[in-house]
């Protein structure tokens, strides 16, 4: 999982962008992710409900929505 993108819930932006900087194992009660704006935190996490990846940059502005890799609200909103 490491260096894959996420998108990580947050009370004002609903979602914010997130890459993974060390790789998650099972039973890991934290993800570690970097922020667009270079914050680094711990978030964390419950391995039944890991946070939703995101579509690769050549997807943005996709029209037809069926044609993202992944098909979650926040790949909607940003779309």
């Amino acid at each position: 999982l490491q260096y894959n993108r996420v998108w990580i819930p947050d009370k004002e932006e609903v979602w914010q962008s997130a890459e993974i900087t060390k790789n998650y194992k099972a039973g890991d009660r934290f993800l570690h992710v970097q922020l667009e704006d270079g914050t680094e935190l711990s978030y964390p996490v419950d391995p039944a409900a890991l946070p939703p990846l995101r579509n690769p940059d050549i997807l943005v502005g996709e029209n037809d929505l069926t044609a993202l890799s992944y098909l979650h609200e926040p790949a909607v909103l940003h779309n």
